[in-house]
């Protein structure tokens, strides 16, 4: 018989989506700031569920879904990822008359994240990834009074629907080659596909559509505008947690249901991370708007993910997948960070078009000092900076691919690190040695509460990386 018991944090998860949005709608407008509260609780007691369950292993539904050591580490950085921007959201829902449909979007959107983690199938993984897609691209325009979070939307979901379409048409290839649609069985009958057409063309199509999700370049053309326009805390979720959703979709693509075709795809993605790790560093140079510039960023961040994909050893794997785990911690909290900037500005500047513009962050070690120095952990650990998590995940994946005698991957990926450290210093630059005009003004605690976990989690998987890059390891057996 089926141990149901494994779904226990997903049940747990929707449960709580619907409790919230069920009570939401008796509570006016000034109650609902206890919907915040409920939430996280919710998103807590599932990310305890998960942890709890680790060294558990097992298939549901017809070996639809499995549960092991990869599906469980990639659910813990997405319901972590969801904890801090539900504790942030308490801060920036407050007053909104719309306050449950927030945190009921954000919480089946991790549900789905959740679920592509333990699909063992194409269609549960791309119907899990839809779930997902679908409520983000919701929460993209939650400011609906706000054009430029409504374009930000609308880009997202055309381009989400096209990468969707692409997606589905490959794996329409895969099931009409191989019979199959169970990513066991793909790998099983790989055969058919080798040396063929439709296996070139169902490579093509499933880095097409899984790369816009990634934001590949030439894939990420919708990032930058959706991280700009959406609120933080929703940019937050997309950079930090949705983008892993499309990684660990695309390692169960790849390196489990089409490993037999590794010749057709290899060198498309040594072309794809050294394009995209560039481009994103250098646009990220010129940009003014810190949330623009966090969005290159991240652009260039899942360039350097993507080596793993050229180099394919155990070590490259799991320093890819601490690497996921890290920059969720890194990137949610920079997102967060921002967003209390702009909550600064708009408190002082209701008309302000450009809140997360980087002059704003003028004396913010003097006005707000926690959000200050959070952010200084942040930029410094996406530099790669020794001691922070940014550095530990760089230093494993960089080295395996020197060891694997890539030695020209390593080489553009340290000097791309190099330049990426130019922007974020600009940022701590103004936040230190620039003056402002402005007061000290008292920081927004939801917003400081989930800075400082994130802060916590970065410096702590720098400073004691063993059990982390342990426990990548183990994730990373399921894929080699």
């Amino acid at each position: 018989m089926a141990d149901l018991t494994l779904l226990t944090p997903e049940l747990t998860l929707v449960g709580t989506g619907l409790v919230v949005l069920l009570i939401g709608l008796f509570l006016n407008t000034n109650a609902k700031k206890i919907l915040g509260y409920l939430a996280s609780l919710g998103v807590l007691a599932s990310l305890v569920l998960v942890i709890m369950s680790l060294g558990r292993e097992g298939m549901l539904f017809n070996d639809t879904l499995s549960f092991d050591a990869l599906s469980q580490f990639f659910k813990i950085i997405f319901l972590s990822v969801a904890l801090l921007v539900s504790i942030a959201s308490i801060k920036y829902t407050e007053g909104n008359s719309h306050t449950e449909e927030f945190y009921s979007l954000m919480i089946f959107a991790t549900a789905g994240m959740m679920f592509v983690a333990s699909a063992n199938d194409l269609m549960v993984l791309f119907v899990a990834f839809e779930l997902a897609s679908l409520a983000t691209y919701a929460l993209a325009g939650f400011e609906k009074k706000n054009p430029i979070s409504l374009e930000a939307s609308m880009k997202y979901f055309m381009i989400g629907s096209l990468s969707a379409a692409l997606m589905l048409f490959g794996i329409s290839f895969i099931y009409g080659a191989t019979g199959t649609t169970s990513i066991p069985g793909v790998a099983a009958n790989i055969d058919l596909l080798l040396g063929s057409p439709m296996g070139l063309l169902s490579v093509v199509l499933m880095i097409a559509g899984l790369g816009f999700k990634i934001a590949l370049v030439p894939f990420h053309m919708w990032a930058p505008d959706t991280y700009q326009g959406s609120p933080s805390v929703v940019s937050s979720l997309l950079a930090a947690g949705s983008k892993k959703m499309g990684f660990v979709a695309a390692f169960k693509v790849f390196m489990i249901a089409l490993i037999a075709l590794q010749a057709e795809w290899t060198t498309a993605f040594a072309v794809l991370a050294v394009i995209t790790m560039t481009l994103g560093n250098v646009v990220a140079l010129s940009q003014t708007s810190v949330k623009r510039m966090l969005a290159y960023s991240s652009v260039a961040q899942a360039g350097y993910i993507t080596m793993a994909f050229v180099v394919m050893s155990k070590t490259a794997l799991a320093g890819a997948i601490l690497y996921a785990l890290s920059h969720g911690f890194m990137k949610a909290g920079a997102f967060i960070a921002t967003g209390a900037v702009v909550y600064m500005v708009l408190s002082e500047k209701k008309d302000s078009e450009t809140p997360d513009d980087i002059d704003n962050f003028r004396g913010l070690g003097r006005r707000m000092p926690v959000t200050a120095l959070c952010m200084t952990i942040f930029l410094f650990a996406l530099a790669g900076i020794p001691l922070t998590a940014g550095y530990m995940s760089k230093f494993v994946l960089f080295a395996s691919t020197i060891e694997a005698g890539m030695v020209w991957l390593a080489v553009i990926a340290i000097l791309n690190s190099a330049i990426s450290l130019f922007y974020y210093a600009r940022v701590v630059k103004y936040m230190y040695f620039l003056p402002s005009d402005g007061e000290k003004i008292s920081e927004p605690k939801p917003y400081t509460f989930a800075m400082i976990i994130a802060a916590i989690f970065v410096l702590a998987i720098g400073f004691w990386s063993e059990p982390f890059l342990y426990w990548a390891m183990e994730a990373a057996k399921v894929l080699i």
